[in-house]
């Protein structure tokens, strides 16, 4: 384990102490409610693994080698960008996902923009948010959201 995650076990630990001694009452609720939470969403969180476990059987790595890892990082990025942002994913579900797309070849840029366009970016999404903020609001989010999710993507190719 990485010194990062044992400050994080340590910063959780902590808290979790405090929140105790503050209402132990409510802490051991929230806990219940957490609980809950996650029983109602485990079935969605298998199913989608499987479904990624299922595409990713289906497809060769040479064909995710040739599309996402080729020899024009922009194109292979702007594809997977796209791919990213009409794709609805929850991002807990995408980390193993890009994990498992690089060790089949994929480059990291393309697979940074696919992570950061499917967070940022919201196609599937877009008519709720039309709807809650406005049209023109809505575009302008989304579109400065895919700029911004290509930039960081080259950001993270020069940085890696």
């Amino acid at each position: 384990m990485d010194i990062f995650t044992r400050c994080l076990w340590v910063i959780t630990a902590i808290a979790f102490t405090v929140s105790i001694i503050k209402d132990k009452e409510r802490t051991f609720h929230s806990m219940k409610m957490a609980k809950g939470m996650m029983k109602g969403m485990m079935g969605q969180i298998i199913g989608i693994l499987f479904l990624i476990g299922l595409i990713l059987s289906f497809i060769p790595p040479e064909i995710i080698k040739q599309y996402l890892g080729g020899p024009n990082i922009l194109t292979s990025s702007i594809f997977s960008a796209i791919i990213g942002s009409i794709t609805l994913i929850p991002a807990f579900v995408a980390f193993p996902l890009i994990g498992s797309l690089i060790n089949m070849g994929a480059s990291v840029v393309p697979a940074v923009a696919f992570l950061t366009t499917l967070t940022m970016v919201g196609f599937v999404t877009f008519p709720l948010e039309k709807q809650e903020f406005g049209f023109k609001f809505a575009v302008v989010r989304n579109s400065l959201s895919f700029v911004f999710a290509i930039i960081i993507a080259l950001v993270m190719g020069a940085l890696i």
